[in-house]
């Protein structure tokens, strides 16, 4: 791989993780949360993850393990892959306390409005606990981001786009409970960019671990591992969040128009 696909995998990937900035923005110089806009961009960004996981990166990591291990061997390879991918997800989400979880709803103007019955402490506690749930979160997104955009510069930069948008509540999540906590903008909008950086260092880590045993087998059973990952986060995070937000049926027109936007792209760049 030369220094330039490297370079370029690893900006896409810096960008979606600090993109939870824009949501800790958004909350410090917005008046009232925009719910139209959010419903769609979550589901506009569920439709890329889901259209991309199921139509191409898993029918690639099929192919790469059917040339690894055979036809047969190499569907079952990826299929069992993908639900992996799926459960290494939910398993993180198993072991984050529902108060902290990243994807609680949450409106910007509960920063101009009081927070009654709640400990000082206890909002710390959570908005601590919410960052360090989007730097586990943001690892393996991290590294699912730089491998696509290695193997695909195209299907990388779709991914990119679709996780920085997912990663906006994030922001709002974390900044939230902290600037209760402490009154200091600064403060919480820092601890939600830093939560961003675990993309980009998951990316490099596990660049690092798999980068001498790249081969078609490692590459299919990563991308079907990647894949069930977003599958996951688009149907247990992105989509349930969208509807929150008020708007359940701006959200299906998001997907649809998330799909529409990723099967043109593809199509263009056959």
């Amino acid at each position: 791989m030369d220094i330039q696909t490297f370079l370029m995998a690893f900006g896409l990937t810096l960008l979606a993780g600090l993109s939870t900035g824009i949501g800790s923005a958004l909350a410090f110089f917005t008046k009232r949360t925009n719910t139209k806009f959010l419903s769609v961009a979550l589901g506009f960004s569920a439709g890329v993850m889901i259209y991309v996981s199921m139509i191409e990166i898993i029918v690639k990591a099929r192919e790469s393990l059917s040339a690894a291990l055979g036809g047969k061997a190499g569907s079952w390879a990826s299929a069992a892959a993908f639900f992996a991918g799926m459960f290494f997800i939910a398993a993180i989400d198993r072991f984050v306390p529902s108060a902290e979880n990243p994807h609680e709803f949450k409106k910007v103007e509960r920063l101009n409005s009081a927070e009654t019955g709640v400990v000082t402490d206890r909002l710390m506690r959570m908005g601590v606990f919410t960052a360090l749930a989007v730097a586990i979160h943001n690892f393996p997104e991290g590294l699912a981001t730089f491998t696509s955009a290695i193997k695909n510069p195209t299907l990388g930069i779709a991914i990119a786009v679709a996780i920085a948008i997912h990663n906006i509540p994030e922001g709002i999540a974390v900044s939230v409970p902290v600037y209760f906590a402490t009154g200091d903008r600064k403060k919480a909008f820092r601890l939600s960019f830093l939560s961003g950086l675990s993309e980009p260092v998951g990316a490099i880590i596990g660049y690092l671990i798999l980068f001498n045993f790249f081969n078609d087998m490692v590459f299919g059973l990563l991308f079907a591992f990647v894949a069930g990952i977003m599958v996951f986060i688009s149907v247990d995070e992105l989509l349930p969040t969208a509807m929150e937000y008020g708007e359940p049926h701006l959200s299906i027109y998001g997907v649809v128009g998330g799909m529409m936007v990723m099967a043109v792209s593809l199509l263009l760049l056959m």
